[in-house]
């Protein structure tokens, strides 16, 4: 009986129940899935980054210090989302050219 509470599918007194994986035959379909909340999810934190050192970019009443650390958020922010977008380039070239995945973009 344990071993089936692993499977994705038993039937209990006939009712089917199916696990969460039920359509998922490799990872890469899991990731699939997965990429695009985590883009959403980066955007709004992007967003939010901005907005925090365009805040206290706006704030700084031109002292030196509180601009140089307001750019910083900024930069740390649009860098951080670019190595995001291009890891997610970089795997997709990597699929295409091995043909594990469903194609370059």
């Amino acid at each position: 009986m344990i071993k089936d509470a692993y499977a994705q599918s038993i039937n209990i007194s006939g009712t089917p129940i199916t696990g969460p994986l039920v359509g998922y035959n490799t990872i890469g379909d899991v990731v699939n899935n997965v990429v695009p909340f985590v883009m959403s999810i980066a955007g709004i934190i992007l967003f939010f980054i901005l907005m925090w050192g365009g805040y206290d970019y706006l704030m700084s009443q031109g002292a030196p210090e509180k601009i140089k650390s307001a750019n910083a958020k900024i930069t740390a922010g649009v860098v951080g989302f670019v190595l995001l977008i291009l890891s997610f380039l970089i795997t997709r070239v990597i699929t295409y050219i091995f043909g594990i995945g469903g194609g370059a973009i």
